[in-house]
C-alpha cells in the first residue's frame, strides 16, 4: 500500500514506532572520520527523523546493527554456564540501501543455511524489519548494477524523499504500519496522520554507476596463481579495514575474558574479525595458511567473486564500493577485479 507523508508526520511515525521497536540506521557523527575534521556516516539508533542520513552512503555497514562487533555468547561462572541477553531486548526497524538488503541475503546464507543456524545471529535477526532507502542517484564508488544488486523486492517498506526533504513516499508491506497510517492507532488517534493514499509507490533505484565492473566467469588456476597478486604485498599493510566495512564479511575470532576477582569466571565473546590481518590464518606449530598479504588479497578477493558463488550460485559481493573508500593505501577491488577480467579474455 502506497502514503505520502510530510516532514512532520514522518517525525510522528518514528514517535509511534519507537514505542515497541529500535530504529536504527545511517546517522552522522561530527569529527569522527577517518582523518582529522572529518565526520563519519555509520549506523546507531535514531531518535528523530532529521537524524537519518540520506544523502552520503554510509562509510560502515548495517552489519553492525544486526551481527555486533562484540558480542557475548555466555558466562562462564565456576561449574555453570548462563547464556547472555541478546543485545536488543526489542525488535529492530534498521533503514538499509538496496546493496545493503541483498548483503543481508548473503549474512543470512552463511549464519542460517549454512550446514547450520547460528542461534545468536538468528535470535537478533527474526526481529528485525527492514525499510528499503531509495537511492535516486549513484554514489561515486559503488558499482551495484554491475553486480545486480541495485534493486530489491526484499523490504517491509520503502521510502523515497520527495519535495527536497519536505515530504516522503512509502511502499508498505508491514500489517503494523498500514493500521499506523490507516489511523486504528489507538494511542495517537484517528486523525493523527493525514497521510496521502497512493495506488503504488515504486522505490527509487539507480540504473547506472560511475564504476562498472566485469566479473570473470572462470577463475581458473592461471589467474589463482598468478605473480600479480605480489604486487599486494608491499601495498597492502594488512589493516582489515576492507573487511570491517564489508557488510558480507562474516569471519570472527573467539575471546574468553577471565575476570579477576575470580580466575573460574568470565565471558565467551565473538569478535568481528578479518582474513586480511597479521595471525588470522595462524595454526598450532606455528604455521599459517596465508602469511603474505598479496595471499591474503587472492583469498578476499576471489572469495568474494568466485567461491561463494560456486557454493550458493550468486556473488557475496554486493558492490556498495565500502571497501575502495576505506582503503588507506587506495587499493581498489573494482579494479582489482576489472583486472582479473581482463586477463581471464588474454588467456
Amino acid at each position: 500500500m502506497g502514503y505520502q507523508l510530510q516532514k512532520g508526520e514522518m517525525q510522528q511515525l518514528f514517535d509511534a514506532l519507537s514505542r515497541d521497536y529500535i530504529l536504527l540506521g545511517p546517522v552522522k557523527r561530527k569529527g569522527e572520520g577517518m582523518y582529522s575534521d572529518t565526520d563519519v556516516v555509520r549506523y546507531g539508533e535514531l531518535k528523530q527523523w532529521k537524524d537519518l542520513e540520506w544523502d552520503v552512503k554510509s562509510h560502515y555497514s548495517f552489519k553492525e546493527a544486526i551481527l555486533p562487533i562484540t558480542q557475548i555468547l555466555f558466562y562462564f561462572i565456576e561449574d555453570e554456564i548462563k547464556e547472555a541477553d541478546a543485545e536488543h531486548r526489542k525488535p529492530a526497524v534498521v533503514f538499509m540501501r538496496s546493496c545493503d538488503v541483498h548483503a543481508l541475503k548473503r549474512l543470512d546464507e552463511i549464519y542460517l543455511r549454512n550446514r547450520f543456524e547460528d542461534y545468536y545471529y538468528k535470535r537478533l535477526r527474526e526481529k528485525v524489519k527492514i525499510v528499503l532507502m531509495g537511492c535516486e542517484s549513484s554514489c561515486k564508488s559503488g558499482f551495484c548494477v554491475s553486480m545486480g544488486t541495485n534493486r530489491t523486492e526484499d523490504y517491509d517498506c520503502a521510502v523515497n524523499i520527495r519535495q527536497n526533504g519536505e515530504a516522503a513516499e512509502l511502499d508498505s508491506r508491514w500489517v503494523v504500519l498500514d493500521e499506523l497510517l490507516g489511523g486504528s492507532d489507538r494511542a495517537l488517534g484517528k486523525s493523527a496522520f493525514k497521510s496521502l493514499m497512493l495506488k503504488s509507490v515504486i522505490p527509487d533505484s539507480v540504473t547506472e554507476n560511475w564504476v562498472k565492473v566485469a566479473v570473470p566467469k572462470n577463475c581458473g588456476s592461471d589467474l589463482v596463481h598468478g605473480d600479480f597478486w605480489k604486487e599486494y604485498d608491499s601495498r597492502c599493510i594488512a589493516c582489515g579495514r576492507c573487511n570491517f566495512v564489508c557488510p558480507t564479511c562474516t569471519c570472527f575470532t573467539m575471546q574468553d575474558i577471565f575476570y579477576q576477582d575470580n580466575g573460574r569466571s568470565g565471558e565467551r565473546r565473538r569478535v568481528h574479525a578479518s582474513c586480511m590481518v597479521d595471525g588470522y590464518t595462524d595454526v598450532a606449530g606455528g604455521g599459517s595458511y596465508r602469511k603474505s598479504n598479496g595471499q591474503r588479497m587472492r583469498f578476499k578477493v576471489l572469495h568474494k567473486i568466485s567461491d561463494f558463488k560456486k557454493q550458493f550460485g550468486y556473488q557475496m559481493c554486493v558492490g556498495c564500493g565500502r571497501c575502495d573508500d576505506i582503503c588507506p593505501e587506495y587499493i581498489s577491488f573494482s579494479d582489482c577485479v576489472n583486472r582479473i577480467a581482463d586477463m581471464e579474455q588474454e588467456v
